[in-house]
Formats: structure tokens, C-alpha cells, sequence
């Protein structure tokens, strides 16, 4: 399921991520679900549930797949969700022969989470890559103005000297804890779902952990037991997402009040502009990276929200997912994405005053 991503198309030149929301489009999400469709005909072939020939077959139909997109929506309009319209189309172009073994023993939730995980997969490396730019473009700030002398500040006010080196550590250290979090989460997140209607692989004929386990290793994902309605791994996800923006804003915070006239320890490259005073140059890049972190922190109450996934599946929590998930992941591409542009043109100047 996909969502318009933060507000409005407009909009996204200053705070979107057209790589990060590539990931939550429509084709994206089909290209997904069809994967996931010819891993399982494959793995359901491999045990003898269906046909070999019928496995061919949803595999061909699955890599030459053209939906109706006005059906797939009316689908989803009336039941709540696109794969039985999805499936429906699918037969069809499969056709009569084999139209029986598409989607054998599967549910709705399990293609749709499966197919959300392929693509958090790509993502997360997208995500850990600019982690390391981060991480370079700090060090290599650091390396250059390190000794510069800067006056620290508590509570807003004067505090006592130290260094630029002193105040990019307090960047560096959480982007590396995050970096390490997310490797740390990744085998837990990216994992297969295959629980079939009520979440027991019941349907499958005795061969449900084989076929579980051979569909994560031809999708290159983790197999576990089905967790139709366990979103914890969902919500850790939307907690880290949440911690990095929120460390990102930290920065952007940082170098907002470090570029007033009045302090004056950092220059940007580029700033922004005002229509009535053509003198000020605001610091932009900044002001997005405190707006997206705060965007994230209240998303994550909505996200935790779908925690309450009410007995074996629940539609009302699933689609409240759908709705907040994406946002959070694109703020979070966004602000990876702006703050390293952001460091890569930031300069220390030396303060002057004394407390």
C-alpha cells in the first residue's frame, strides 16, 4: 500500500527524497508483491505442491505482468486491500491451465509484508551508504577545523572555550551508534512472512517451514515464524527511523543557532533568501533537518499505534501502517540525504568573545 508522501509534489523539492519515495510507489510495491508471488510458486514446485510446469508458468507471468491499475484500486477500495484483485489478474494472465496454483496456501498479509521488507531491504542500504558519507564528511570536517576554538554553550548561554573538533564529536558519535543499530536491526527486519490465513502455514500440507524456507533464500531474506500480527519489528523500525532524524535535527538545530549574526561560528556555503530582506541569508538546510525530525517524533506515536494488531490480523492497525510507515521512511531519507550536503559546506570560524 502506498501513501502521497509529505503533503504536496511542491513541497518535496525542500523536504522529499525522490530516491527514498521511489521505493513506496505503486510500481514499486507491484514489482515487489510479484516477486513474492514467483518465489512461493517456486518453492510451493520445488516440494511438489504444485506443478512444475504450473511454477514456470506464474514465473513468466509474474516478469511479463501488465495490471489494470483502475481495477487493482477498486479492489483495494472494496476489500480492504489489493491482493485479491491483485491475485484475480494474475490467474488470468497465467491462465486457465495453471490459474489454481497461483497463490497456494498464501494470504493477502503475506505478500504485502514480504514484498514491504524486499523493499526496506533496498532501502536500508541506501540509508547505511549515506550513513558512511555522513560519517566521512565529519571526519573530514573535523580534520580540517578541528583546532578551531569555539565557545560552547548550556542552557542558551556562554559556557566555557573549547574546540570545533569537541562539537562535531557530539555529531559523529550518535551517527556511528545509528549505523551500528541498523546493522544490528537488519536481521531482524528483513525476514520473510508466509503464515497463510490464520498464521500457522496450516494450508500448505505439512510443507510450510520448507516452503517458508525456501522462499527467503531465493528473496534473500530471513526465515522465521509467520508474524502476521507480532509488529514489533515494524515498530523497532519506526523507532530508529524516528532516532535518526531526530540526531540529524540535533545537528541542524546546532548549526541554526551557530550561524546568527551574533555568534557566528559557522558560514554555509549557500543560504536561503528572503523576499523582503535581501540582506539575510537563513540557514535553510538546517531548518528542514529540525522540521523532519520533528515530523518523525510524532509520527512514531502514530506508527506505535499499530502495535495493537488485535488478534490474528487486523485491518484497522495494517492500513494505519501503510499510512505512516512511508512518510517516515522518505523524512528519514531526506534528512540523511540534507545533512551531508549540509556538512559538506559548512566551515568553523573562531569565536572571539570571551564569556
Amino acid at each position: 500500500m502506498t501513501t502521497e508522501p509529505l503533503s504536496s509534489p511542491l513541497l518535496q523539492s525542500l523536504i522529499g527524497d525522490e530516491e527514498a519515495s521511489a521505493f513506496f510507489s505503486n510500481e514499486a510495491e507491484l514489482r515487489a508483491m510479484l516477486q513474492v508471488e514467483e518465489a512461493l510458486a517456486d518453492a510451493e514446485a520445488e516440494v511438489g505442491l504444485i506443478e512444475s510446469a504450473a511454477a514456470s508458468r506464474i514465473s513468466e507471468a509474474c516478469r511479463n505482468f501488465q495490471p489494470d491499475w483502475s481495477r487493482l484500486a477498486q479492489g483495494l477500495a472494496q476489500d480492504g486491500v489489493i491482493v485479491p484483485e491483485f491475485v484475480k489478474q494474475l490467474r488470468a494472465a497465467v491462465g486457465e491451465t495453471h490459474a489454481k496454483s497461483v497463490h497456494v496456501g498464501a494470504t493477502s498479509q503475506d505478500i504485502i509484508d514480504t514484498g514491504l521488507i524486499l523493499r526496506l531491504k533496498d532501502l536500508t542500504q541506501i540509508y547505511l551508504h549515506r550513513l558512511n558519507a555522513l560519517v566521512h564528511s565529519l571526519g573530514a570536517l573535523k580534520a580540517r577545523d578541528g583546532e578551531i576554538r569555539l565557545m560552547a554553550h548550556t542552557r542558551m548561554q556562554q559556557a566555557l572555550p573549547f574546540t570545533a573538533a569537541d562539537k562535531i564529536d557530539t555529531w559523529l558519535q550518535p551517527i556511528e551508534r545509528l549505523r551500528d543499530l541498523l546493522q544490528q536491526l537488519q536481521p531482524r527486519l528483513l525476514v520473510l512472512q508466509l503464515g497463510g490465513p490464520v498464521g500457522t502455514r496450516g494450508e500448505l500440507k505439512q510443507h510450510g517451514d520448507a516452503i517458508a524456507d525456501g522462499m527467503a533464500e531465493r528473496l534473500g531474506l530471513g526465515f522465521v515464524p509467520s508474524w502476521h500480527s507480532q509488529r514489533d519489528r515494524i515498530g523497532e523500525f519506526g523507532a530508529w527511523l524516528s532516532l535518526a532524524s531526530g540526531t540529524l535535527g540535533k545537528i541542524g538545530q546546532d548549526v541554526a543557532l551557530m550561524t546568527q549574526n551574533e555568534v557566528g561560528e559557522v558560514r554555509l556555503a549557500t543560504g536561503g533568501g528572503s523576499s523582503a530582506m535581501p540582506h539575510k541569508s537563513n540557514p535553510v538546510p538546517a531548518e528542514v533537518l529540525v522540521t523532519l525530525a520533528r515530523f518523525n517524533a510524532g509520527m512514531l506515536g502514530t506508527l506505535h499505534q499499530a502495535l495493537v494488531h488485535e488478534n490474528e490480523r487486523s485491518g484497522a492497525a495494517w492500513t494505519l501502517e501503510w499510512m505512516v510507515l512511508p512518510q517516515m521512511a522518505i523524512a528519514t531519507g531526506a534528512a540523511l540525504s540534507k545533512a551531508n550536503a549540509l556538512l559538506e559546506g559548512l566551515t568553523f570560524v573562531a569565536h572571539q568573545a570571551q564569556p
